[in-house]
């Protein structure tokens, strides 16, 4: 194993990767470590909807293929109040849209890119720690194979998530976060099934909120809030597409399709910040730094933004010797994230049922999404979010 690299990205979600390709693109040396096996990475199920700043990333780098082939742009969304559809016209509003590309193959992608592009990864990195990352120059100490490894850096890019070990490093006395935890979780479902209409319908039900969305158009992904203590077991494939048959059946084109599930989990919703993104050689990127309630859409697309970024700032570093986008980032970076915070936050507020809500609460929601139905400049600002806010 080589003992020194430029950066040292830790994880390879797509934020590592991401990264990690930016800057071999410039001729950046870079090494990504990653604790999980690679066909673990490669398996994960998470979001689909990319915004143009993903999208122009993956166009920019040239991994662009299955997106092309593959991806599903859509031109608007529903809201869905009991039985009315709220159309939010992208294309019309804004002259923009959204791109429906499952984030696990985005991260496939990336990871069948990297050795045609000089970019190593390695895989089942144990014990990964962080070490002077006050210094001038930092050090990441792992193991594989059941050896010990050190690798010095000039900077450590911590892309390893919620859980990782990246964010841990950071002086507790500097470090603040923020945590709002939701009394929910959903309830997700994936089958290969036809969707049951052409666009994602998030839907405000008496029963609570679901939301009808797609991979591809033959592959579906359903959600349904429930408890935040709920478990699986507790819902039977039958019972679910019961449940989703009853909330969309009336609402979409189709009518719910039916079929045996590739996977059905529960997530819970969190909203988390955690302040600053970054402290002596150590920048955080994604996850790690901070995850909005998936209402917005807006995980996958916040840690894309944050490479973009990082990326600007480290090839400014070692193409001009310029260190003012590296002392930027993190500001330049977090006041972005609490304005995508902000937009999960109102629409998760807006379209589901919080259990000390009462009679008042409820009308409010409905007020709300009234205004929304009759109000362009309302459907306009909530268009401007969903596709994502220039960076």
């Amino acid at each position: 194993m080589r003992a020194t690299t430029k950066v040292a990205i830790i994880g390879a979600g797509p934020a590592g990767l991401l990264l990690g390709h930016l800057l071999r693109a410039e001729g950046i040396d870079c090494l990504i470590l990653e604790r999980q096996t690679r066909a673990h990475v490669e398996s994960r199920i998470r979001a689909g909807v990319l915004e143009t700043v993903t999208t122009d990333l993956l166009h920019r780098l040239g991994i662009d293929a299955g997106l092309n082939a593959h991806g599903l742009k859509e031109e608007g969304f529903n809201l869905a109040d009991g039985d009315r559809i709220i159309r939010i016209d992208l294309a019309r509003l804004i002259g923009r849209h959204v791109t429906v590309y499952g984030q696990t193959e985005v991260t496939r992608d990336l990871i069948e890119a990297a050795p045609a592009r000089g970019l190593d990864i390695v895989f089942e990195a144990k014990d990964v720690a962080l070490h002077d990352i006050g210094a001038s120059r930092a050090r990441v100490t792992f193991g594989k194979d059941g050896r010990d490894h050190c690798v010095e850096a000039d900077f450590i890019a911590g892309c390893d998530g919620f859980h990782g070990v990246a964010r841990r490093a950071i002086p507790a006395v500097v470090q603040r976060d923020y945590v709002h935890e939701y009394p929910f979780g959903w309830l997700g479902i994936l089958a290969d099934v036809p969707p049951c209409h052409p666009e994602l319908i998030y839907a405000r039900t008496p029963a609570g909120f679901a939301l009808a969305s797609m991979r591809s158009p033959t592959r579906s992904r359903y959600y349904i809030q429930v408890p935040r203590d709920e478990r699986v077991e507790n819902w039977p494939e039958a019972r679910l597409w019961d449940e989703l048959a009853r909330r969309f059946d009336p609402l979409s084109a189709h009518g719910v399709t039916r079929g045996p599930a590739l996977e059905m989990s529960i997530a819970p919703l969190r909203s988390f910040v955690s302040e600053p993104m970054g402290h002596g050689r150590l920048f955080l990127a994604g996850d790690a730094a901070h995850i909005v309630p998936p209402t917005g859409a807006k995980g996958l697309n916040l840690a894309a933004s944050d490479v973009a970024y990082l990326s600007d700032a480290l090839i400014g570093y070692y193409r001009r010797s310029d260190e003012t986008g590296l002392q930027n980032y993190a500001a330049k970076a977090v006041a972005r994230v609490w304005k995508a915070e902000r937009f999960s936050w109102y629409l998760t507020k807006l379209m589901h049922h919080f259990p000390e809500d009462g009679a008042f609460a409820h009308h409010m929601q409905s007020s709300e999404l009234d205004y929304v139905a009759q109000s362009e400049a309302m459907q306009t600002a909530i268009a401007e979010n969903y596709v994502g806010l220039p960076l």
